[in-house]
């Protein structure tokens, strides 16, 4: 039986039942004057600068702005909104704060907000990232508009931070448009909220918390999850693999449905990665992981850890998904086509000397999931789709190359 298998890295941003919706907000009053969006519209960048890796689906755009926050009392805020988009991550070019200043980046309304002093401390600030050029990123804002706000009590003249660049997400007309989206829901999709199994599967439910989606240099997206007791993260290496691509990214916990069936998540925890420390080596046989940690992590342990299978598996091994398939807000492959049906289960244990198969429903974006069995061990890393032949790297060979850097005992 020989099937088309494409590594699953396209994502339509929040698509699927559980959806973010957000309206324009007034700027609070006491940022004085009404407030205009920023240079609308702003020019697509050039095409060098966008999100480029190979075989990883596009999911936004970068735009060039040419905006500024000034001392001037009607120059304090600036609005950056794009019509649809699904996130705004906007770069500062510079800031030329005093002590005591310092810029918001926030939703409308104020759900998200982060916050830059001139010493860019993440032990005393917020979190951002960065591409190897001046300046840095902020973290992404959910929906369409981000509300950047400079706070000084200053009232001299002079230009106090610069905004050159942001990204925007993709709707689904566009990720329609730009990419080919090859889909793994072998049948009907059977995929839910995670939410929806708190009371029936309390602890698959639970190890689910440990998964967040991975927003890629700002324009690309895939799964990432906590291995182990200490700093570590996985997910594919087709999903990143330098230094630089994990500096530029985000991973993004606890963005799920409130509810079962839901339009309410929240915007999660969000951390930008910090170190990549080994990706697995070889070509088209490989074992596709990237191991690394990531910033503030203190802030994301609590949504806790999972560990690796050190033996092989078997066929017929019960095992589910948890991921982000499409961007969407987290969900859970249980069932293999119809709630309380069959089942998810290892169709081949030994589909080859590197992957299992199953039937378990993906999509793009869940490349880097992990793959659990009924004793909640991670058995695979999800990275190959194309029904009936879904694929997971074996995670107790990853395990074996990569046993001297994590703490997997659990």
């Amino acid at each position: 039986m020989k099937t088309a298998l494409r590594r699953l890295r396209t994502v339509a941003v929040t698509l699927g039942a559980c959806t973010l919706g957000l309206s324009l907000l007034s700027v609070p009053a006491a940022e004085a004057s009404p407030v205009q969006p920023l240079t609308p519209p702003s020019e697509r960048a050039a095409e060098s600068a966008q999100f480029s890796a190979e075989g990883v689906t596009t999911v936004g755009e970068l735009r060039t702005v040419d905006g500024a926050l000034s001392y001037a009392r009607d120059g304090r805020t600036q609005i950056i909104h794009h019509p649809g988009a699904t996130y705004v991550k906007v770069h500062f070019g510079a800031l030329r704060l005093a002590n005591g200043e310092y810029v918001t980046v926030s939703s409308p309304d104020g759900r998200e907000s982060y916050r830059y002093d001139r010493h860019l401390d993440r032990a005393t600030g917020s979190d951002y990232t960065t591409d190897g050029q001046p300046g840095f990123w902020a973290m992404s804002v959910e929906g369409d508009t981000a509300v950047v706000t400079l706070h000084s009590n200053r009232t001299s003249r002079g230009t106090a931070a610069t905004i050159d660049r942001f990204w925007r997400g993709y709707d689904r007309a566009e990720i329609s448009q730009y990419n080919f989206s090859t889909q793994s829901v072998c049948s009907t999709d059977a995929r839910r909220d995670v939410v929806c199994y708190q009371s029936s599967h309390p602890t698959e439910y639970a190890r689910g918390n440990a998964v967040a989606r991975l927003l890629i240099s700002g324009g690309g997206m895939c799964t990432t999850w906590r291995v182990g007791n200490t700093n570590r993260m996985l997910t594919n290496k087709h999903c990143f693999s330098t230094q630089s691509a994990v500096s530029g990214s985000e991973m993004q916990f606890n963005y799920q449905c409130a509810t079962c069936g839901g339009n309410n998540p929240g915007p999660g925890t969000k951390v930008s990665g910090a170190t990549l420390y080994k990706v697995s080596s070889g070509g088209s046989g490989e074992l596709d992981y990237a191991l690394y940690s990531v910033n503030n992590f203190t802030s994301i342990q609590g949504f806790g850890t999972l560990y690796l299978a050190t033996t092989a598996t078997s066929t017929g091994t019960r095992m589910y998904i948890p991921g982000h398939g499409d961007g969407s807000p987290k969900r859970l492959s249980i069932y293999e086509d119809t709630q309380g049906g069959t089942l998810c289960t290892v169709k081949n244990a030994n589909y080859n000397s590197w992957n299992i198969s199953y039937s378990c429903d993906t999509s793009g974006g869940n490349s880097g999931s992990p793959v659990l069995n009924s004793s909640h061990r991670v058995i695979a890393l999800h990275h190959l789709g194309g029904c009936p032949s879904n694929q997971g790297a074996k995670a107790h060979l990853i395990y074996n190359e990569i046993a001297s850097l994590i703490d997997n005992n659990g």
